[in-house]
């Protein structure tokens, strides 16, 4: 089965987060700490640039847990509900989501722009214009409220269409036998 295009697209952002916080952060600290032992000084500025690339790392990676449903969900109480029940708070548990998501995502776009406004740049030697890490941040963001939003429209349509599973899938609590099975048929695809 292929995956649709918006989980592709969320996996790949989950990918380049995963490559800026390996060369964003650990090759200049790394840097840095060998600059420091050899020479007695600073040779980048790693806690700076560390910085932008977790919150860029972040932002990029938040949209995957969604897709994935990776996020974290106490639903020991929820589990034990009719299907009903259980769906009524599966999709208000989405809804919220999305709502958060979307808050994020509208006021980081005005930190974004008031940065770009002011021409703001970081205070450090390396004077950076900070819309670079905030437009990294806000594209992570941005997505992730697009991927919040989509869920639980998804899973309206599927419920509509008296696809039980479907829904289930896309915003339903993930139990342990799917996530086992999940990671067995994802550990048979690798080569």
């Amino acid at each position: 089965m292929t995956e649709p295009l918006a989980q592709r697209m969320s996996r790949w952002l989950a990918w380049v987060a995963g490559a800026v916080i390996l060369f964003g952060c650990a090759v200049p600290i790394t840097i840095d700490v060998a600059s420091r032992f050899f020479f007695n000084r600073s040779a980048v500025e790693s806690f700076e640039i560390s910085g932008y690339g977790l919150a860029a790392c972040i932002g990029l990676g938040l949209a995957f847990t969604v897709t994935t449903k990776a996020h974290i969900r106490v639903d020991f109480l929820v589990a034990k509900l009719p299907f009903p029940l259980r769906a009524m708070c599966d999709l208000a548990a989405a809804v919220a989501l999305a709502v958060v998501a979307a808050a994020l995502a509208w006021f980081a776009w005005g930190t974004l722009a008031q940065s770009w406004a002011m021409g703001a740049r970081s205070m450090s030697h390396l004077q950076i214009p900070i819309v670079i890490p905030q437009g990294l941040w806000w594209i992570g963001l941005f997505w992730f409220a697009c991927m919040a939003v989509l869920a639980p429209v998804q899973a309206v349509l599927r419920l509509i269409r008296g696809d039980r599973a479907g829904f289930e899938a896309a915003i339903g609590s993930a139990d342990l036998d799917a996530e086992i099975d999940e990671a067995v048929h994802a550990a048979k695809d690798r080569p």
